[in-house]
């Protein structure tokens, strides 16, 4: 029977590939209206219709997303969101599934895709890797997100979680953002965007539900550098804890 899973997989990347792409079609001229405004409008009316677009995509592909958590965001409060990186689905899922105006950190190397690279242009901060000036550019740029009232939404892990583990090891950079800001963190765990897109395998896809759940807020208020180890690796813990109590449930 792994022959007819392996056609029916291909089959339905094809289905989700398509109507993707005809979705997306539908979308470029308002996305294109809205990239011309200034921030935070910009990226305010850019996640209302990604929302809405996520919104008839993903339960027409069979993949609706459910979340738990959101009393956790407080109204007038802006958090640092750091969620776990399993998929290339987790993106379409974090920024429209994180309430209220939010950006992500990218590689500069995304807004140079044609069409796309529109889309990360407005829904993220833009990053060389490749040079410390514009790594600290970077942090400037989050922190004007922050006091812009929108969130920021981090992956600690970096890349994507290719291991057998609920998470790879944190990067400092989500930690340090937020001691120097002093804005609570809230953590975020997406389950099953690794069910749907199989590591390992090229063109194949299957269908299941996707759930996103916030967990209570971390404050750093009167913390310093000195307390970044302890925090992310209490943060580390729970969500390595919560996933590994709901990953059999959720599955």
């Amino acid at each position: 029977m792994n022959w007819f899973k392996n056609v029916l997989g291909r089959v339905y990347a094809v289905y989700g590939i398509i109507l993707f792409v005809l979705t997306m079609l539908i979308m470029l001229l308002p996305i294109w209206i809205v990239s011309r405004l200034h921030d935070p409008r910009k990226t305010r009316y850019f996640l209302i219709l990604a929302r809405g677009w996520m919104a008839v995509y993903m339960p027409l592909v069979f993949c609706p997303v459910r979340r738990k958590g959101l009393e956790y965001f407080k109204k007038g409060e802006t958090y640092i969101v750091v969620c776990n990186h399993n998929s290339l689905l987790d993106v379409p899922v974090t920024s429209p599934g994180v309430p209220g105006g939010n950006k992500t950190l990218a590689k500069i190397e995304l807004a140079k895709i044609p069409i796309f690279g529109m889309m990360y242009k407005i829904g993220s901060v833009l990053v060389d890797r490749t040079s410390d000036k514009s790594r600290k550019d970077s942090i400037d740029e989050m922190k004007a997100v922050l006091n812009m009232g929108m969130h920021m939404v981090l992956f600690p892990e970096g890349t994507r979680n290719r291991t057998d583990y609920p998470l790879k090891s944190f990067y400092n950079g989500a930690f340090a953002l937020a001691i120097e800001t002093g804005r609570p963190i809230i953590p975020g765990i997406v389950f099953n965007t690794r069910k749907i897109l199989t590591p390992g395998k090229f063109f194949f896809a299957i269908p299941h539900a996707i759930q996103f759940h916030f967990l209570p807020p971390i404050e750093t208020k009167g913390l310093n550098k000195n307390d970044l180890p302890a925090l992310k690796d209490k943060i580390f813990v729970m969500m390595w804890e919560y996933y590994g109590q709901h990953a059999a449930a959720l599955a």
